[in-house]
């Protein structure tokens, strides 16, 4: 079973964001593969409801964006949307990859034995049947519960999500910095609380820790790292320093290399 705090898995997790997306095409199992290939525990991706009510992993809500296709995902078929390539505007050399279907990628997660993030993106009209079809879903993957938490911005609606699916794991994001951090997930109800570094302080992770709850954190690229290291802005070693101190129980970001050396480095030994 995927446990969200470090102190009960006994590590970091290394969370491939949208898979290892810096040389694979994001959301797709050559993203999810390479991001397992370099180290990772735990993959964040997301998900919207099509036109036949199977749900596609997917950020946007249209496929412009990462495929050869274009339009809404809700008003396409499933079939219309796998036939749609969604490699080889990242790379020719991904020419042919997929859409996944959410089974597949819980699937995938469940046989590498990986904690799977899975963002709910849908619009609030598909909320009701997306959480149907999630919580089917669920009790169809030998294990899913397991390794599946469900995240979102929109806190209200984990809420329902959890009323709807006995026993789901919800982690609510925040781009914000709460007065009452712990305060703000234990009213929510959450079991993780993911936020972006540049709103994180060691002080609120120890306090959401204080409730029981787990805190992910996010990194921004490499690259941008780099940018802000020649500045004398060292967030990779602040990072590294929430590892060492106990303060988060996962780092997630797009290079899963990168995140997978930090962490080494910075695990107490």
């Amino acid at each position: 079973m995927y446990a969200l705090l470090a102190s009960n898995s006994g590590q970091v997790h290394v969370c491939g964001h949208r898979g290892h997306c810096v040389d694979r095409p994001e959301n797709t199992m050559a993203a999810f593969s390479r991001a397992v290939e370099l180290g990772c525990t735990s993959l964040e991706t997301d998900v919207v409801l099509n036109g036949d009510g199977d749900i596609i992993v997917l950020h946007d809500h249209t496929v412009d964006r990462t495929t050869d296709g274009r339009g809404y995902a809700e008003d396409m078929t499933t079939a219309e949307i796998r036939a749609l390539d969604a490699g080889g505007r990242f790379d020719p050399a991904n020419a042919g990859e997929r859409i996944p279907l959410l089974g597949e990628v819980l699937d995938f997660a469940c046989e590498h034995r990986i904690g799977l993030h899975c963002e709910i993106k849908d619009s609030p009209q598909n909320e009701d049947a997306l959480i149907a079809r999630l919580g089917e879903l669920i009790a169809t993957v030998p294990g899913a519960s397991d390794w599946l938490v469900a995240i979102s911005f929109d806190h209200q609606q984990l809420a329902k999500a959890r009323t709807a699916i006995p026993g789901l794991r919800t982690e609510g994001i925040t781009h914000a910095r709460h007065v009452d951090p712990a305060g703000m997930a234990t009213r929510a109800g959450l079991d993780s609380v993911s936020v972006e570094a540049d709103r994180f302080r060691a002080e609120d992770g120890h306090a959401i820790h204080g409730a029981g709850i787990a805190v992910r954190c996010h990194l921004p690229p490499p690259a941008v790292l780099a940018s802000y290291e020649q500045y004398g802005r060292d967030l990779r070693s602040i990072a590294g320093g929430w590892v060492a101190e106990g303060a988060v129980d996962v780092l997630s970001g797009d290079d899963v290399g990168y995140l997978r050396a930090l962490v080494d480095e910075f695990t107490p030994s």
